[in-house]
């Protein structure tokens, strides 16, 4: 009985061991921060419901599976990481750019920043929203960059919180068969009785191209 006793007290010291080893591992303390642009200018995108997406690679561990990075809808993306080598690609068909999926090489040390060149099916330019007698009014200048790319929808959004897209908005306009150029679209909000009870309001314009599974935005407008 002394043995088995003795065995067990042994047992036990290796696990408890074993459990102290696992909760004293280090927690990452790096932080690497970025930006998806197009010619030096962060683009407007999909903040919420994980919209866009980046993947983060580390070789030399058994599980290859990509960290996951969520852009917000300013362009710019964040994730606390260890030390060492990444390689950080988009996510295969997302985003409002062509699917190149170029590796950049991110060598993350402390603070580390990087920038992700995308090119954009469209880009926004010279908006402005503004809101009179219940009518949300909004223009703006739509250029190509890819060529033989169609626009597949300009949409106009508002919403009650600072966090303005596709799928987290409270009125839509849509427009279709529009071509690149001066853009102008507008909103009748006077039955909408979410917008009306709303004691704030944001705007957005968006440009989805056809094919693509996210559109690109403007920056976003506070309208009351």
């Amino acid at each position: 009985m002394k043995k088995i006793g003795t065995i067990f007290s042994l047992l036990s010291l290796s696990l408890l061991a074993v459990s102290c080893g696992l909760d004293n591992y280090d927690e990452p303390e790096s932080f690497l921060e970025g930006k998806i642009t197009y010619e030096g200018k962060q683009l407007g995108l999909k903040g919420t419901n994980g919209g866009i997406q980046l993947q983060l690679y580390q070789d030399g561990y058994a599980n290859h599976d990509p960290i996951t990075v969520y852009a917000t809808q300013d362009g710019t993306f964040s994730a606390v990481l260890f030390d060492g080598p990444y390689k950080l690609v988009t996510k295969d068909k997302n985003g409002p750019w062509m699917n190149k999926r170029d590796t950049i090489y991110v060598e993350v040390k402390g603070k580390t920043q990087c920038e992700v060149k995308v090119t954009p099916y469209f880009t926004i330019s010279d908006e402005n929203i503004t809101l009179d007698n219940n009518i949300v009014s909004g223009t703006c200048n739509i250029q190509q960059i890819v060529q033989d790319t169609k626009i597949n929808q300009v949409m106009l959004l508002v919403s009650k919180t600072s966090f303005v897209d596709e799928n987290t908005n409270i009125g839509r306009q849509n427009l279709s068969k529009i071509n690149p150029g001066t853009t102008t679209i507008s909103l009748d909000i006077s039955n909408n009785q979410n917008v009306q009870s709303a004691k704030a309001l944001f705007a957005r314009i968006g440009v989805k191209a056809t094919g693509a599974d996210q559109a690109v935005y403007s920056d976003i407008f506070r309208l009351k």
